[in-house]
């Protein structure tokens, strides 16, 4: 079982920066695959950015790429977003998401582990 804990999540100007936090135990922080997901009001959860279990692979959805940063410290038990150029369109709950089976996910069913998220809400 791996326990997932967001944090980091509040009210920003869009233009603006906020950095989110998800701390996981239960496993070897390692071997975990880790994702961002948001989910707004109203539409589907979505894939947001995914970092593999060494950190040397990354992948971004379109709308989120070149302003968005996800990255780890396995020492920390700790997977990061840095979200820049915050649009009012990023508003969401954003969920980190874990899994051991895959070495780099984008889709919900590949994860195993989810936090319980982060209220971001980007003003206009």
């Amino acid at each position: 079982q791996v326990q997932l804990l967001e944090s980091g999540g509040g009210l920003v100007q869009a233009g603006g920066s906020l950095r989110l936090s998800c701390a996981a135990s239960g496993r070897t922080f390692s071997r975990i695959a880790m994702g961002w997901f948001r989910q707004a009001p109203g539409k589907e959860r979505e894939f947001v950015a995914a970092i593999s279990w060494s950190g040397g692979s990354t992948v971004y959805a379109d709308s989120v790429k070149g302003r968005f940063t996800i990255s780890r410290d396995n020492a920390k038990n700790t997977v990061y977003l840095q979200m820049n150029s915050l649009h009012p369109e990023d508003t969401a709950v954003y969920y980190c998401a874990a899994t051991t089976r895959v070495v780099l996910a984008t889709r919900i069913k590949e994860y195993d582990y989810w936090g319980q998220g982060t209220q971001v809400t980007v003003s206009s």
